[in-house]
């Protein structure tokens, strides 16, 4: 049986990150992916372009991942963005930060950072097994001893668990990371997929997919969650809505479209507006345009499809001359403009997730190490622990980042 200082299981960005920071200390290391090829999900991260991070302040950063943030203060201590960026440097990848906020490598393609992983890899003499599935860690004494995958045994007395989540089957990705935690006696908090679009009752949304709806607000319209709230762009599909605002808000909605098999939205289409200023907007459109009809003064703020489903849902022929229009009516418009009523009914689970919402509980890992409070030697890093956050490179600095802290065996 070979015997290594480290074995890694899973070779995603955090578990690239995290042999190659051991390797840069001296230790003998094996890393392990089921796949044909590292980095599959990581490949498609971004839309091929992979937003490794983004510009925040690691306390702003933390804020983003709710409550459970705090844990990673040592993994952003130890390795923030800068440090990740002066990283990537190192390894031949140039990055850049081209709105000022997510930070992309300047070739805007997720090959160049997995090739320059896969090189420095290689440099480091890091044995990269592939087509290896781990069906179980083996332990004695409450204490890691190895692995064992599908063809054979390998001995460590440090494990490194980085298998991910199950988002993205059709790029291999699977729950067996979690079944291997659980085996051992490790809590497994309930796993919803996040990042992904979302499927509405309303069916007018299938005539408002010209445009993307730019800066809306969203909020979820139940007593347990009216605090929560969510900023972005958003694009209505065939049977729902996606776009940047609903990735983010996505990990809020799935657990609470479970407990009630159905979630009621308030959606601002006006970038923030509120009706007092919506109604301001219309008398300045009116005032240019006395003789256009309500849809004709809708688009100067809104594109013509949702200006005319709007007014279909306030009972208004979109023709109508905005001068002979009730007040009454007009009020029931600007409400609807301020707080568009949308239910959440479904989504695709899964198979459309980029990120996973739950895993194992940070409770019993070490946040200075990420070391299991249970099992001596083995370590959790990236989507398999149970904390997850927005698009816009908070995922990836988490697995990175997370990686870094758990290879630092030495």
């Amino acid at each position: 049986m070979q015997e290594f200082d480290l074995i890694v299981v899973g070779a995603g960005p955090a578990g690239m990150m995290s042999a190659i920071t051991a390797a840069r200390s001296g230790c003998l290391v094996l890393l392990l992916e089921q796949q044909g090829r590292p980095g599959a999900k990581l490949r498609a991260s971004g839309g091929g372009r992979c937003n490794i991070a983004n510009t925040l302040s690691n306390e702003k950063f933390i804020a983003h991942f709710g409550r459970a943030g705090k844990f990673m203060i040592p993994a952003l201590r130890a390795f923030d963005r800068d440090a990740l960026v002066e990283f990537f440097a190192g390894i031949g990848v140039e990055c850049h930060a081209p709105d000022g906020n997510r930070i992309f490598p300047v070739t805007h393609q997720s090959d160049t950072v997995v090739i320059a992983l896969e090189t420095e890899i290689k440099r480091l003499n890091i044995q990269l097994l592939c087509g290896q599935k781990v069906n179980g860690i083996d332990t004695k004494d409450g204490a890691a001893t190895g692995v064992s995958s599908n063809t054979q045994s390998f001995a460590s007395d440090k494990v490194i668990l980085a298998s991910g989540g199950p988002g993205y089957p059709s790029l291999g990705a699977d729950a067996s990371g979690y079944n291997l935690a659980s085996a051992l006696g490790h809590q497994i908090n309930e796993l919803f997929p996040a990042m992904l679009p979302l499927k509405t009752r309303e069916t007018w949304v299938k005539n408002c997919r010209a445009d993307t709806v730019g800066k809306v607000e969203m909020l979820i319209n139940l007593p347990e969650a009216k605090k929560i709230q969510a900023k972005g762009d958003l694009i209505f599909t065939e049977n729902g809505i996606r776009g940047p605002v609903v990735l983010d808000f996505a990990r809020e909605i799935t657990p609470l479209l479970k407990k009630y098999g159905e979630v009621p939205l308030l959606v601002n289409l006006t970038q923030g507006m509120n009706e007092e200023q919506i109604r301001e907007r219309l008398k300045k459109a009116f005032a240019s345009h006395k003789t256009g009809s309500i849809a004709d003064l809708l688009i100067t703020f809104i594109n013509r499809p949702l200006a005319s489903e709007l007014c279909k849902l306030a009972n208004i022929a979109p023709e109508t001359a905005f001068a002979k229009l009730p007040g009454q009516q007009r009020d029931n418009l600007i409400k609807l403009l301020s707080a568009t009523p949308l239910t959440v009914i479904g989504h695709d689970g899964f198979a459309a997730a980029m990120v996973t919402r739950g895993g194992v509980s940070l409770k019993q890992l070490k946040p200075d190490t990420l070391e299991s409070r249970l099992i001596k030697g083995l370590y959790f890093c990236g989507e398999i622990v149970d904390l997850d956050g927005p698009c816009g490179g908070f995922n990836l600095q988490w697995a990175f980042s997370s990686g870094h802290l758990a290879g630092r065996l030495k």
